[in-house]
């Protein structure tokens, strides 16, 4: 299967044969699997590594006092989990795996060449870090201004784009392992709450949600409702025709 890094990468830049080989090479060297669970990364922790999704789904979260649990991310194949790690003393987050998840571990001194180096991967790396931000950035805007039934579809629409991004979507069907609980700690609703929106959403047969499976039936649709403006993940060659970039979501943004 293509290197998912990569083809994230791609939507900004596109990479030599060289680029390519060198980033599959990266991906290649070390790997690691977790269970559905299990943390990649813990708060309070330092690690030399920094850890890109190959395959899975993962989260960002914190824990607070109480036990409850935030979730500021999601994190899909292609997605690094840490760039900024081996600049910083320790996580001010945890990362867990929500499925079955594969990593690819880089070493901070491997990261630490390709992000002072001046060509088209050090941009293409600072391009993802900043894509990372304007992602928090509209989570913000979710919690802050959409309802709850926008807020809902907008989340299942990223997943969707972000998906098809890297090929890891079959059209308009995807891996969707997070439960009613997950998409609350994510939303800031109540489980109950996200209950009923799941089934106003496929009462209106815009989405089917089974087997932890997602299907969007209706995606024209579902954008509407979601008021979904896709400027924020700047996928600046979505619409480049002369490759393969364009075929992967283009008509979705």
């Amino acid at each position: 299967m293509a290197n998912p890094w990569t083809m994230k990468m791609e939507q900004f830049t596109r990479f030599s044969e060289e680029e390519r080989k060198m980033l599959d090479r990266l991906i290649s060297e070390r790997q690691r699997q977790y269970a559905p669970g299990e943390d990649i990364l813990r708060e309070g922790d330092h690690s030399p590594d920094c850890h890109v999704v190959l395959s899975g789904f993962a989260s960002r979260y914190k824990l607070l006092p109480d036990g409850g649990r935030q979730i500021m991310a999601f994190l899909v194949p292609g997605d690094l989990c840490d760039a900024e790690i081996f600049i910083l003393k320790e996580m001010d987050h945890s990362v867990v795996a929500m499925m079955p998840t594969n990593v690819a571990l880089i070493s901070g001194d491997q990261m630490k060449d390709l992000l002072s180096g001046r060509g088209r991967i050090a941009q293409a790396l600072w391009w993802g870090t900043l894509t990372d931000l304007a992602v928090l950035r509209e989570w913000v805007v979710n919690h802050g201004r959409r309802d709850a039934y926008e807020q809902i579809a907008h989340l299942l629409y990223e997943m969707l784009v972000r998906y098809r991004i890297v090929e890891r979507a079959k059209g308009e069907t995807l891996e969707f392992p997070l439960t009613q609980v997950d998409l609350a700690d994510a939303t800031g609703l109540t489980p109950m709450h996200v209950n009923r929106m799941l089934n106003k959403l496929r009462d209106e047969n815009l989405i089917s949600l089974k087997s932890k499976t997602l299907t969007i039936l209706d995606p024209e649709r579902l954008k509407e409702i979601a008021g979904y403006n896709p400027n924020y993940l700047h996928l600046d060659r979505a619409h480049d025709q002369r490759d393969g970039v364009a075929a992967r979501a283009g008509d979705l943004v």
